[in-house]
């Protein structure tokens, strides 16, 4: 009897879900789309994961939460000619800390904005998303500095570190637009809409930008 394929609880909307999908499709690893929107897949994903958070992953009977966990499962367990981890551990260090990068620095701040808009006025928080603009744009200056002379995150190849960036830097100059001044940035972020797996999960998540609580921008 052959090995099920890996099933994937997810929303093409969310930016930790396309990082997952990015490495999915990266090696086009065959898998099952369970989308949460489902009510019966977010039965399913409450069952397994009672925190409702996605995406989360379902292989060989393990369930692997939060989308960089995901990514090194995949790297392990359904190795492909991508690899998201590289072998040489040195390296390996530096896409970690690019990962953390992204996730603490980009899409943190961003998310923060996003969340405060949708709260009720009441209770919003303008020092906060001041400070959240802030780290934006700290953020936005380091990675122009970071990414001269690299065409990828962590350097000449594609990574996990990469997965994050694209969905990250993407919803973040939707919140929050990128300085002209950051070149190096820019040109970073339509490197990515340009790899065929992060296109093939913005042209997914399209029918869903009106969820987007700040107003879609016409372009990407």
């Amino acid at each position: 009897m052959p090995t099920p394929a890996p099933r994937l609880y997810a929303h093409p909307f969310s930016s930790y879900c396309q990082k997952a999908l990015i490495a999915l499709y990266e090696n086009r690893t065959p898998f099952e789309y369970r989308m949460v929107e489902d009510p019966g897949a977010m039965e399913e994903l409450t069952a397994l994961w009672p925190m409702k958070r996605f995406p989360v992953l379902v292989d060989a009977g393990r369930t692997v939460f939060e989308a960089t966990s995901i990514i090194e499962h995949l790297d392990v367990h359904h190795p492909g000619p991508v690899r998201l981890i590289p072998e040489d551990a040195s390296v390996a260090v530096e896409v970690r800390m690019m990962d953390r990068f992204f996730d603490n620095y980009v899409s943190t701040p961003q998310q923060k904005v996003v969340f405060d808009y949708i709260r009720p006025e009441a209770v919003r928080d303008p020092h906060g998303v001041a400070e959240a603009r802030a780290m934006l744009d700290t953020a936005y200056a380091w990675l122009d500095k970071t990414m001269a002379g690299r065409e990828w995150a962590a350097g000449e190849s594609f990574s996990l570190a990469d997965c994050g960036a694209a969905p990250f830097l993407f919803y973040a100059d939707w919140t929050h637009p990128i300085d002209a001044a950051f070149a190096n940035v820019i040109a970073y972020r339509q490197r990515l809409l340009a790899r065929p797996s992060f296109a093939r999960a913005v042209d997914e998540a399209r029918p869903f930008r009106k969820y987007f609580p700040l107003g879609a921008p016409d372009r990407d």
